[in-house]
């Protein structure tokens, strides 16, 4: 017997390799992958909210964009300064916001104009969206104290990527306050001006 195994010991070492190769595949192969972890994933039900997600899932709702005013294109957008178009378009109802927008509008600049107020005084209102609303000709709080919701809705559909801020950060509330000078009660509701 040691005879037969000295001549054929490669092809018996070669089986046993082949067979040990075989059943780690079929091992393997019928396995499943298993997450096994202790903490629960924000995507299992009833899991709680993720903590970077909170701020989004308790702030209001961005308004619904109304449709176009007389004179504006489906975009949105105007070939010319807001401040013309309700001269060139009657309102179909007339309110007193677009009267005292177009009383003291004035051409679109980056910067506040001599007459106008510092608008990126107002929380949530920066240098790009005063910039925005300087191009439809709002320069001074008081006029953002006096819109309406007509108003906000119609300024609202015009600030792309920023709909819903003018409500969510109570732009009339932070105007009115500031256009009356109340700096303290300001500070108190919204915190210090930056």
């Amino acid at each position: 017997m040691s005879e037969l195994l000295q001549t054929y010991w490669p092809l018996i070492v070669a089986a046993l390799l082949l067979g040990l190769v075989i059943a780690w595949y079929l091992f393997n192969s019928s396995r499943k992958t298993r997450v096994t972890s202790t903490s629960r994933d924000v995507l299992d039900d009833g899991a709680a909210p993720a903590q970077r997600n909170k701020a989004l899932i308790d702030s209001a709702p961005a308004a619904t964009p109304m449709q176009p005013a007389a004179g504006v294109p489906a975009g949105g957008a105007t070939t010319e300064p807001a401040a013309t178009t309700p001269a060139a378009t009657p309102a179909p109802t007339p309110t007193p916001a677009p009267a005292s927008a177009s009383a003291s509008a004035t051409p679109a600049s980056a910067s506040a104009p001599a007459g106008g107020d510092d608008l990126t005084r107002i929380k949530g209102l920066g240098p790009k969206l005063s910039a925005t609303l300087h191009g439809m000709g709002v320069t001074t709080f008081a006029q953002i104290a006096a819109w309406d919701d007509a108003e906000i809705d119609r300024v609202d559909a015009q600030m792309g990527r920023f709909q819903g801020r003018i409500r969510r950060d109570d732009w009339v509330g932070q105007a009115a306050m500031l256009a009356a000078g109340d700096e303290a009660g300001f500070a108190d509701r919204f915190g210090k001006l930056s």
